[in-house]
Parts: C-alpha cells; sequence; structure tokens
C-alpha cells in the first residue's frame, strides 16, 4: 500500500413564554435557581446563530479555493493545471500541498507560479503568484498573490476528533475535468502514523527517509475519495465551516495509474495546526 499524493457544543434554544412565578413559602431553591438560570442564557445568549447547510457552506467555500499551477509563455495551454488550493489570513496568503509546487529553474523567466481565481459564472481570472515558504514534512506550501484580496477561510484552532462530518473541496482530475469546485463528503476515521516503515528497500525514497528522520507524527484518515488534482485542498468541518486540514494524498494500489481506475477509498490530510504554524512562521 502506497500513499499517492492527490495533486461540540450546540446551545440549545428555548422557545415558547417564560412565565414568572412569585416564589412562596413552599417553593424549592433549585426551582428558583433553574428560572434565573434560564432568565440569564435569553440575556446573555442573544438570537441562536444557525449554522450552514452543506450547500450554503459550499457556495460560501468556493470563492476562497482557487487553481494551483504555472503559467508559461511558451506553453500550450499557457496555463498549466497542478493542485487545489485556499485562501487564508488576509486573503492574499494561499495554502497549497508542497509537493505540487514546481521548483524553480535559474533563468527560466517565460514560466512563473500561477493562480485562477473563480469570478462566478464559469468565469476565472488569472493570478500571479510566488512561494513564500514550505514544510516539507508536513507536505505544505504558503503562496502570496496579486490583486483584490479573496474572502479567506478559518483554520479550526482544535483537533476534530474521529467521526467528525468532513467535506472536500477541490478540482479532481482537473486537467482532464476543467476546472469546476467538487465536493465530497465523508467523516475522520482515524488519526494515523505517517511515517511507516517501507516494506523493502525500493520504498525508502528521500521523502519516507525524511520522514522516518524526523520522527513519526499523526495525520487524519478520511473515508472520503480524493483524485489527483485535490491536493492542497481544504478539509472542512461541516458543523463548524472551519479548515480542519489540508488533503494530502490518499492510499492506492499499485501503480499510481490505480488512483483513478481502482480508489482505495482513503484519504490522508494534514491538520490545520501545521498550517497554522506555517502561516505564522511566515506572517511575522
Amino acid at each position: 500500500m502506497q500513499i499517492q499524493p492527490a495533486g461540540r457544543f450546540a446551545p440549545q434554544v428555548v422557545t415558547g413564554r417564560l412565565r414568572a412565578v412569585a416564589p412562596g413559602p413552599c417553593a424549592a431553591p433549585t426551582a428558583r435557581l433553574r428560572l434565573l438560570l434560564a432568565a440569564a442564557a435569553l440575556v446573555f445568549s442573544g438570537a441562536p446563530v444557525a449554522a450552514d447547510t452543506l450547500p450554503q457552506l459550499i457556495a460560501r467555500t468556493k470563492p476562497s479555493v482557487v487553481v494551483v499551477g504555472s503559467y508559461g509563455l511558451l506553453d500550450n495551454p499557457r496555463f498549466g493545471f497542478r493542485a487545489t488550493g485556499f485562501a487564508v489570513a488576509d486573503g492574499l496568503h494561499v495554502l497549497t500541498s508542497a509537493h505540487v509546487v514546481p521548483t524553480e529553474t535559474t533563468g527560466r523567466v517565460d514560466r512563473s507560479l500561477a493562480v485562477q481565481v473563480w469570478m462566478g459564472d464559469g468565469q476565472w481570472q488569472l493570478r500571479s503568484a510566488k512561494l513564500l515558504g514550505r514544510d516539507l514534512r508536513n507536505d505544505l506550501a504558503l503562496l502570496e498573490i496579486d490583486g483584490p484580496a479573496l474572502a479567506p477561510l478559518r483554520l479550526a484552532g482544535a483537533q476534530a476528533p474521529e467521526g467528525a462530518a468532513i467535506a472536500l473541496v477541490g478540482f479532481p482530475i482537473g486537467n482532464a475535468l476543467g476546472h469546476f469546485h467538487t465536493t465530497h463528503r465523508g467523516i475522520v476515521s482515524a488519526w494515523t502514523a505517517i511515517a511507516t516503515p517501507a516494506a523493502d528497500p525500493a520504498g525508502l525514497n528521500p521523502r519516507a527517509v525524511r520522514q522516518l528522520r524526523d520522527g513519526v507524527f499523526k495525520v487524519m484518515q478520511l473515508d472520503a475519495i480524493a483524485y489527483p488534482g485535490n491536493s492542497g485542498g481544504p478539509v472542512l468541518d461541516v458543523e463548524t465551516g472551519e479548515v480542519v486540514g489540508v488533503v494530502q494524498g490518499g492510499a492506492i494500489k499499485g501503480t499510481k495509474e490505480a488512483a483513478l481506475s481502482a480508489p482505495t477509498g482513503i484519504t490522508y490530510a494534514v491538520p490545520a495546526s501545521a498550517a497554522a504554524a506555517l502561516l505564522a512562521e511566515h506572517k511575522r
């Protein structure tokens, strides 16, 4: 089995009328206490904030999720799709996967990093981007884009528990299917170690050796299917709408082509805490 990069508490609402009862000598202290607590809850809680439905969450998220690629003056087509990314912080910073960001070629001025921003109604806007930093251990990259700020997604401050409902938003197989925001649903199946011993010497690639040297760390295992092109996309907590992870890749059987022909349904994502640390490092 290989890992292939894929390119609460809810307040209760009290309804009805609150009827004041004059306490008499027979009124129990616990009853008066419950009445006072209920009144205080109505005063301090305010109107309850309804959570987004999944269609609302998708509609709110789409303007923040971008296509990551490269722009080459001599390329055909000029924009080359690579993966998914999403806006954070001030809306001019984009998180994506490190493995999808091309290595800069010294002296090559005809090709540069770029993103496509969704403008609605099937319209896309090309923007230039630059790499601010990478976290190779967690397979994360932080980009800065030009132009007006996008609506940033919020990174969750807490770890998503096993069983939490999640949604992946991205551009699976974007080279073939085009740039259409696609959402896959699932749950957090487990928190699992990403640095596992190689079954044979062929599995000791540089990335695996680096992870083993740096030590085992945990990633989210999801039961939603991610395809090539989903890498770098946000993993959303369906209940809160916050980003709880960044899609890294999926387990495959055999060759890379099996990710399309025989997907395992097992996807891995880096926790939002790692993304927040990378962002903080370059926002100082």
